[in-house]
């Protein structure tokens, strides 16, 4: 990943494709789906999103409101139709009919929509997934295929052949040169870079420990009751709840705690080699997702130094979202309270108090969320080299190993997560809207849920 460069992007598409080695495709642009995106000499990257809830809006909107370049959204996907026509409607009322140019046959709804909303774009165009990651390997096929930019959702994967199937993909992808983006946003966060080199330069001396906290009430859809609508299935019920239910998102774990660990890793600079850890689910009232309410996963790096985590999704407790890190010299306040601002700083000591302090990061902060597409836009129409999938499902496998580690109540190395040969949903690329649901009902709406130490092999 590089910095972007503050100059003009290339004066058209055609220039870029050049710089790119693809000319020849020059002619194939103006046949496009959309041809007058890319009449003549226009240099707008159009955007198709798959995957249109929140975290999909809040992407495309981030796209559009990139400052290198006219960008356009000009196709949606997803299985709910509610949902596209919620995020068309916002998106199209914040930027206007020019950035949101998705008339009603360029919306698609159903399981194979991601293709047919790629099959809008041409090369130098990117396709946001934004959908749970169960099927983050499916549509990167595609992307691959069709050679389309992609930024995608983190995590990227929810367990070992996952992310043996994404590892694999991106080879493909970097064969290919294509420009791929990862929502770890804080990765391209300013005072969380400069913290990092503050490490780097031994700023807080060697470093011992790292500490995350996730804590706050139910967050997301991770605390999910019954299915009550009879005219819903529960595959469609289980997409809508995904927070509930591992095998599409790795539940509340793997989908929110990544970002601590992420950044702990960051901070060590290596992957850990092993994680213990526990946790239990202490109100359950009527709830049937897959969670706990509570989780704790000491990680061990090849060194011996360790990176410690605490999640909590329950009400009326210390609220806490932050990362931490311990040297021989002094210490880190990372983050402080959640994505944004980061306000990064280092104290001589480890009390962390103001009297110690010896520096902090620059304010106001550039939100990460929109820096990090300025950079992969800034990328594709420079044609830098630009690919944060490797990192993305390597984080992706470090955040399973430590809830695997916790479900299971067993030390869970990083070669034994990589290699496992359980699939949560080695058929998601089959499903239909008419489809079963990979996870079935135990009886009253109710799902099988981890059993530590009375089920160690696998998470339920």
């Amino acid at each position: 990943m590089s910095e972007p460069k503050k100059k003009a992007f290339p004066s058209s598409r055609r220039q870029f494709l050049k710089s790119s080695g693809q000319a020849a495709a020059v002619g194939a642009l103006a046949a496009s789906a959309v041809p007058h995106v890319h009449a003549g000499e226009n240099n707008t990257v159009k955007v198709a999103l798959v995957g249109c809830g929140g975290r999909g809006s809040g992407a495309a909107a981030n796209a559009l409101a990139t400052k290198y370049g006219p960008t356009k959204l000009v196709a949606m996907a997803d299985v709910f139709p509610h949902r596209l026509r919620t995020a068309h409607n916002s998106l199209k009322n914040r930027f206007g009919d020019k950035k949101v140019d998705v008339p009603k046959d360029r919306q698609y709804i159903g399981f194979d929509a991601y293709k047919q909303a790629i099959d809008n774009l041409a090369k130098g165009d990117v396709v946001i997934f934004t959908t749970p990651c169960a099927f983050r390997w499916v549509h990167y096929t595609y992307a691959i295929e069709k050679g389309v930019n992609v930024f995608m959702e983190k995590p990227l994967t929810v367990d070992g052949a996952s992310t043996r199937k994404m590892l694999a993909l991106n080879k493909k992808a970097k064969a290919k040169n294509l420009k791929v983006g990862v929502g770890l946003m804080v990765r391209h966060c300013h005072a969380r870079r400069e913290a990092v080199q503050r490490i780097r330069d031994g700023q807080i001396g060697e470093l011992l420990l790292t500490r995350a906290y996730r804590m706050a009430g139910p967050t997301g859809s991770a605390a999910t009751r019954a299915n009550k609508n009879k005219n819903q299935s529960e595959l469609m019920y289980q997409i809508s709840r995904f927070h509930a239910f591992l095998w599409l998102s790795g539940g509340g774990f793997s989908d929110f705690l990544i970002h601590n660990i992420d950044e702990c890793c960051w901070m060590k600079g290596d992957w850990p080699i092993s994680a213990k850890g526990s946790g239990g689910r202490h109100y359950r009232s009527d709830y049937v997702d897959q969670n706990f309410d509570s989780y704790s996963v000491e990680y061990t790096f090849g060194d011996g130094t360790k990176m410690n985590l605490n999640g909590r999704t329950i009400g009326g407790c210390h609220n806490e979202f932050a990362s931490y890190a311990h040297g021989t010299k002094g210490s880190m306040v990372f983050s402080t309270s959640g994505h944004v601002p980061a306000k990064s700083r280092i104290y001589k000591g480890h009390n962390m108090v103001k009297a110690d302090l010896v520096w902090s990061a620059k304010k106001p902060e550039p939100n990460p969320y929109q820096v990090e597409w300025d950079d992969l836009i800034d990328a594709i129409r420079n044609d830098r080299p630009y690919n944060e999938v490797d990192r993305g499902a390597k984080a992706s496998l470090v955040t399973s190993m430590g809830r695997m580690a916790s479900h299971t109540g067993t030390i869970v190395t990083y070669d034994q997560m990589l290699n496992s040969k359980h699939e949560f949903g080695p058929n998601v690329d089959k499903l239909t809207l008419k489809s079963d649901s990979p996870l079935k009902s135990i009886g009253d709406g109710k799902y099988a849920v981890p059993l530590p130490g009375l089920v160690n092999d696998r998470e339920y």
